[in-house]
Parts: structure tokens; sequence; C-alpha cells
């Protein structure tokens, strides 16, 4: 795996500098003893541009490397050259980068931007709604929210965790809405998921004193 890793990190520089070495190759002895260097070259530039580094930059998110994974997207010249799955991840780290600033204004522009390519996973598709849902929650947009989450919510969540998350966000919705008995269900369905994320248990415990006391 460190292998491919430093292969797709250094992809285009190894890329030229076999097509150096071809084109040094074809002028001393001609084209197809240099033909193998020119097809690896082909696969390595064109690799570059079309997929581009995105193994890179989920290892750094995953690890927690958030200003490694910047780096690492930034270093994407040209995303309109990415087919079109890997464009549509590379929307979404960029929408995720922007939440970590909390430049919430771009993260939502990214993120439609992912939406509106395709996502290669129902999971992801999921969990990009659910984004979007927090974003408008953020913003006091509470329908938008709400037509999120329940999308994300029909499209599956890639875990527990962000389910719980998107539960109780509609539970949140429903108390905005006092509708005070959806509320209750969702924040039932919530504590059924147990989870452990400490932010999730934290408003849980804090909702948890509101929930007992509404009528319904």
């Amino acid at each position: 795996m460190k292998f491919l890793n430093v292969i797709i990190k250094y992809r285009l520089p190894l890329g030229i500098f076999f097509l150096a070495l071809a084109i040094v190759v074809n002028v001393l002895t001609g084209f197809w003893p240099s033909f193998i260097l020119y097809l690896i070259a082909l696969v390595l530039i064109v690799g570059h541009f079309l997929f581009g580094p995105m193994r890179l930059i989920q290892g750094y998110m995953e690890s927690g490397d958030m200003a490694g994974a910047q780096k690492v997207i930034d270093s994407i010249w040209f995303p309109g050259l990415l087919i079109k799955p890997v464009r549509s991840v590379y929307f979404t780290l960029k929408g995720n980068l922007a939440m970590v600033n909390e430049d919430y204004e771009n993260a939502e522009a990214h993120m439609k931007k992912s939406l509106s390519l395709g996502m290669p996973m129902k999971e992801a598709e999921g969990a990009n709604k659910l984004q979007l849902g927090m974003l408008a929650m953020q913003k006091g947009n509470i329908r938008e929210a709400e037509n999120y989450i329940r999308q994300a919510i029909r499209s599956g969540l890639p875990d527990k965790e962000n389910e719980a998350a998107a539960y109780l966000q509609l539970s949140s919705i429903m108390i905005n809405k006092r509708e005070f008995r959806a509320a209750k269900e969702y924040f039932r369905k919530v504590k059924a998921l147990k989870p452990t994320t400490p932010q999730i248990v934290d408003q849980v415990k804090q909702m948890e004193k509101y929930i007992s006391r509404m009528p319904g």
C-alpha cells in the first residue's frame, strides 16, 4: 500500500521522467525500443490527470491531518479533467475541508457540485446530503434542512453515528415545529442506535432533559 501511495504521489514527475527517457531512447535507437517507456509515461501522466491523488487525500483525512489533505487537494490543477466519479469525490472532500475551516458558503457550494455530478456510492450521497442539511440548519433554513436530512436517510448513511446525527437533527427540527410526538419518536431512534461520538452523546444528554418535559 505504501508503495502504491508513493507512485500516486509522484505519478506526474515519474511520467515526465519516463517521457524524457523515451524521447532520448527514441532518438538514439528508434521508436520500438522506446515504445514501453512511452507507454509507461502515458499511463502515469494520464492517470495523474484523470484519477488524481484521491487516495492520498482520504488517507490524510482519516488520520486527522487536514493540513496535509489540503496540500494534496491544492495540487490538483485541473479538476475538470478528473473522470466524473472521481470529480464528485474531489468536490466532496473540498466541501469537508471547507467545513473543517468553517467556510460554510464554499462547503455548501462544493457539496452541491458533488451531488450534481452523481455520487459513486449511495452511502456517500447520504452523508453529503446530511452535511448539506446541517449547513441549512446553521443558516436557519429549517425547511431545506429537513428536506436534505430526510433525503440523506432515504439514500442511506455509512454508519450508525451518521444515522444518529440525522435523527437527532430531525428531532430538533420537530421540536422547532412543535411536533412533539414526532420529536420524541426520532429521539428514541437516536438512543436505539447507541451513538458513541462525544459530540452526539453530549447533544443527546442535553436534549434528553428537554424531551422528558415535552407534551405528547
